[in-house]
């Protein structure tokens, strides 16, 4: 499970990142309420840890934004952890929308036992997938698919439906699903690479924009309607249209340019590279310039 900790005070940020990694979860932490925001809308958590003296955004405010958000961040659990113990504080944190109030000092058993329980409430709803006009994420196969029986707006056509199916490797997958829970929401390259790379990468921005390119390649090959659109000096927004505009025509002349510079070996801080192949899943073949529709092989994914 992931837990999000959002605490100014870095030692006891630290000192929660251990209790909980020790516990078996998965930790980001951050140090202020603006950064807590932005990773608990980007992130996808089982259960947050929220001070409420914070830099920047305090917490009552950053549990009243995320209750606002549409997308799946909206009803994520949160635990409001701090040393703000009067009666009237509590009820300000759980009428913000908190689901548990927990005070400074406080002992870690504790904590872990309210943090099992809130994630055995959301543990009985289950999400598997997510859909946006014709194209279906599926959550637990990380894969892409379109029944081209579907119109955009969810609707049926007549006629027998064809399911075209890709699989996504683990950044593909990640950085297509936090642009379908945003749907038609400018998400920016550095929300995208903290997200999906972490604080602690050695990636930059071309990380982003060849995975980008990588998602409009197998959403054209299985007959998408969704666009990956880029809106200079802000990011990448995914819409549902039914044809190409120019700026989508010049994104995709973008899109082979950074296939040229990955083949060239121009992908900085590259682990592997992938071909653009969606379903290959021979992790033997590395040739970065095949151009085959379906090669997915998660082994050769560039982290540049």
């Amino acid at each position: 499970m992931n837990i999000l900790i959002v605490e100014d005070q870095r030692r006891l940020a630290e000192a929660l990142a251990a209790i909980l990694t020790e516990a078996g979860y998965h930790v980001d932490t951050v140090f202020d309420g603006r950064d807590g925001l932005d990773y608990a809308l980007m992130g996808s958590y089982d259960a947050i840890v929220l001070d409420v003296m914070l830099p920047k955004l305090d917490g009552f405010e950053v549990i009243r934004e995320l209750r606002k958000s549409s997308g799946e961040s909206h009803d994520v659990p949160v635990i409001m952890l701090t040393a703000r113990d009067t009666l009237r504080d509590k009820i300000t944190g759980l009428d913000a929308g908190a689901d548990d109030y927990l005070t400074k000092p406080f002992q870690p058993a504790e904590l872990l036992a309210r943090i099992r329980a809130l994630t055995r409430r959301k543990a009985t709803l289950i999400i598997d997938t997510i859909t946006v006009g014709n194209t279906t994420l599926d959550l637990q196969l990380a894969t892409l698919e379109v029944d081209e029986k579907k119109e955009s707006n969810g609707d049926t056509k007549a006629g027998e439906s064809a399911r075209l199916t890709v699989n996504l490797s683990h950044r593909e997958f990640e950085v297509c699903r936090l642009l379908m829970s945003n749907a038609r929401q400018t998400i920016s390259k550095a929300k995208l690479l903290t997200a999906v790379w972490g604080m602690a990468t050695d990636a930059d921005e071309n990380s982003v924009e060849a995975y980008i390119s990588f998602l409009r390649k197998k959403l054209r090959y299985i007959g998408s309607n969704l666009q990956i659109q880029t809106h200079r000096m802000m990011g990448y927004r995914l819409v549902v249209a039914e044809t190409p505009t120019l700026e989508d025509l010049h994104d995709e002349d973008i899109d082979e340019g950074i296939d040229t510079e990955i083949a060239a070996g121009k992908c900085v801080n590259a682990e592997d590279v992938s071909s653009n192949n969606p379903n290959d899943n021979n992790p033997s073949d590395n040739n970065p310039s095949d151009n085959n529709p379906n090669d997915n092989n998660p082994s050769k994914d560039p982290a540049c």
